[in-house]
């Protein structure tokens, strides 16, 4: 049970009392914020507790719902714009009320059906949650806390010549280059990753897989190419020479992999290779 009630993240609250407009629900310094009678459920009962996300309502009070969020306080979401107004826009954060964006924290003129991605944070002159698209004042330089091959959460932020730019544990900036990618990924994903390079001038390079040993990454391709077999009936139009953009399409590998593998499969008689591709033998 929280001690206080905390804007932007998730509580733990007792629900101390019903009224008109709903419950209203205690932390342990005994401040309340009601739950909206649209969030009251027949299983709530006073008494227990139960976890609930704080935001403010129109009036800039506290309030509380079972709902929650694309991205909660200090997280990074990919929202798109809904309105504009003179003073700002907002953008669909996945709750019934949208999420502000002041003038002063967006990148460009934001229009309606733009999506980019957001970081929540507090306006410290409303004390209001906001979303901002020019954060860079948010962005951790001190890296002392990564390491090579450390498995992190990334949200995929925007497309680049080189590759993507992308958000790490909701703290850093990072880059994956096209080179490194074999699967699809797209604008607002969140997935882990792994840091393969943290460069002298602070920049970080990500990739998708492990850097393991080579047996587990050789283990890897196996599995993936006997799987897509599987799954296309077991045969498909492939060999050694197949295009590398068509074996990073169909298999999410390097050429370089796919080929280790097929000659893994091959020596296993897991697989036969003939003039029209490749099949599993049954």
């Amino acid at each position: 049970m929280n001690k206080t009630i905390e804007l932007g993240v998730v509580n733990t609250l007792r629900i101390d009392r019903d009224s008109a407009h709903g419950f209203y629900l205690l932390a342990e310094d005994e401040d309340d914020v009601l739950l909206p009678k649209a969030y009251v459920t027949e299983e709530m009962n006073i008494g227990e507790t139960i976890e609930v996300f704080i935001y403010t309502d129109s009036e800039d009070r506290f309030v509380a719902t079972t709902e929650r969020p694309k991205a909660m306080l200090g997280e990074f979401g990919y929202f798109e714009v809904v309105g504009v107004e003179s003073f700002g826009a907002f953008v669909d954060w996945g709750l019934q009320k949208d999420l502000f964006v002041p003038k002063k924290f967006q990148k460009i003129p934001l229009e309606v059906g733009m999506k980019f991605v957001f970081r929540v944070c507090i306006d410290e002159d409303s004390n209001r949650l906001i979303a901002a698209h020019k954060f860079k004042d948010f962005i951790h330089t001190d890296l002392e806390e990564l390491s090579v091959n450390q498995k992190v959460d990334i949200i995929i932020r925007e497309k680049t010549p080189l590759g993507f730019k992308v958000i790490v544990d909701n703290k850093y900036e990072a880059m994956i280059f096209h080179n490194e990618i074999f699967e699809d990924i797209w604008i607002g994903q969140k997935k882990q990753a792994y840091i393969k390079k943290i460069r002298p001038d602070k920049k970080i390079d990500i990739c998708l897989q492990k850097i393991g040993n080579k047996d587990e990454n050789k283990e890897t391709a196996i599995h993936r190419v006997e799987k897509v077999l599987k799954t296309n009936g077991g045969e498909l139009e492939c060999n050694y020479k197949s295009d590398p953009e068509l074996i990073k399409e169909l298999f999410g590998l390097s050429k370089k992999n796919y080929k280790k593998a097929l000659t893994e499969l091959l020596d296993k008689k897991i697989i036969k290779l003939s003039v029209d591709g490749i099949c599993l033998i049954k």
